[in-house]
């Protein structure tokens, strides 16, 4: 039977990037899926950066709007606008953007929670 989702959560995060997670632990932990995958939309301030972080998960990025760097122990990677980034569980990543700031889509798997992104400035 379908699972009516009626609003996103939006989860707090360091650098005024705002995050409505839609499907995951945090918003639906009962629809079945809440622990394995999670579905967010995020926006991003002009110049936005966090933390280096170290995520439990693997990540699908898909940009929307703006462009989201990466930053990752072999270098940078632009990702633009209609284009997708997956990041993968272990790797030291950090997520900022440009002067236009930057509006994207991400899916955890599994679900992201604030326990699992071990985020280096909360360590």
């Amino acid at each position: 039977m379908p699972h009516l989702i009626p609003s996103p959560t939006r989860i707090p995060v360091p650098g005024g990037k705002v995050i409505d997670e839609h499907v995951g632990a945090v918003n639906s932990p009962d629809s079945g899926l809440g622990s394995a995958v999670s579905v967010a939309h995020m926006v991003a301030p002009a110049d936005w950066s966090e933390p280096f972080q170290t995520p439990e998960f693997d990540e699908i990025t898909f940009v929307l709007r703006g462009q989201v760097l990466v930053d990752h122990d072999g270098g940078r990677l632009a990702v633009d606008a209609g284009q997708s980034v997956v990041t993968r569980a272990g790797e030291r990543i950090r997520y900022s953007c440009g002067p236009d700031g930057a509006e994207y889509v991400a899916v955890c798997l599994p679900a992201f929670s604030p326990e699992t992104v071990n985020r280096e400035d909360e360590q």
